[in-house]
């Protein structure tokens, strides 16, 4: 691994790392969005958004672990990864002497504090605060589209089904801000998804959801599975077949994604609600 001393001054006419590891893929998402792909040379092996970059970038980690030789042998002087559960990851490459930045945001305005700042570490600010000025004004459309409902819907958004783990809370205020009543706002504070459980499944049909979502992060939603959960027949969502897919790439990546095709998708499901309940 080149020594640091070793690599190149600073430039200023292309601020920040020159070489960037992705860990995660709303970092990568938001790079290619503001044109900067040249300087990603390793992504996360879950990346899909967007879909070229697995055609054009090493993929070096999976969400709980990474191929640390392999990140060395790229010689980042930039690693960004996401949360906690990335800790041991980035133990290992500071160990190794890597600029690591661990982001953790949770909620809508956490993610846009976050977009803004890998923005401007790449000299982007102007282009980031742009773009997300854009989403911002999407957002505030959306929400206000959400005050003209006559009923809100109740919605159960899973996030995994054994055992049964509620949104988090980026999740929790897009589906408010789309229309929506979150059937467990309580939890939705909590940052990990232990304390998202739900040990008992008769707590989720005593809140009687109008939609159920499921977005089984690494999996297939199986809508089947749910119906045929014991007990479950008289839920709303189940007797009038309203439960949907939003996939774990479009709303559980706290990124772009959220900020647009997932929250996009909550507020169509929310809108059809409204036209057959209205």
């Amino acid at each position: 691994m080149t020594p640091p001393s070793a690599r190149k001054p600073f430039d200023p006419a292309h601020p920040g790392p020159q070489r960037i590891v992705c860990l995660t893929e709303e970092t990568t998402e938001w790079l290619y969005l503001l044109g900067q792909e040249a300087r990603i040379v390793g992504i996360s092996g879950y990346t899909v958004r967007p879909r070229r970059a697995r055609e054009e970038k090493p993929k070096v980690s999976a969400f709980l672990s990474a191929k640390i030789d392999k990140i060395l042998a790229l010689e980042p002087d930039c690693v960004l990864g996401f949360s906690d559960l990335q800790a041991d990851i980035a133990s290992a490459l500071v160990r190794h002497g890597v600029q690591v930045t661990v982001f953790n945001q949770r909620s809508v305005d956490e993610i846009f504090s976050v977009l803004y700042q890998v923005a401007a570490m790449v000299g982007q600010a102007e282009q980031g605060l742009a773009r997300l000025a854009a989403m911002r004004a999407r957002l505030d459309a959306i929400a206000a589209a959400a005050t003209a409902l006559p009923r809100r819907p109740r919605i159960y958004f899973e996030e995994w089904d054994e055992p049964h783990i509620s949104a988090i809370r980026w999740v929790s205020e897009l589906l408010t801000l789309a229309g929506g009543d979150d059937c467990f706002p309580e939890l939705a504070v909590q940052p990990l998804g232990k304390d998202r459980i739900i040990a008992d499944g008769q707590h989720i049909v005593d809140r009687a959801p109008d939609i159920i979502i499921g977005s089984w992060c690494g999996k297939k939603f199986r809508p089947e599975k749910v119906v045929a959960r014991a007990g479950w027949a008289g839920v709303p969502a189940v007797r009038d077949g309203q439960l949907f897919e939003i996939k774990s790439a479009d709303i559980l990546q706290p990124g772009p994604a959220a900020l647009t095709d997932g929250v996009e998708q909550l507020h169509q499901r929310v809108l059809n609600w409204a036209h057959r309940h209205g």
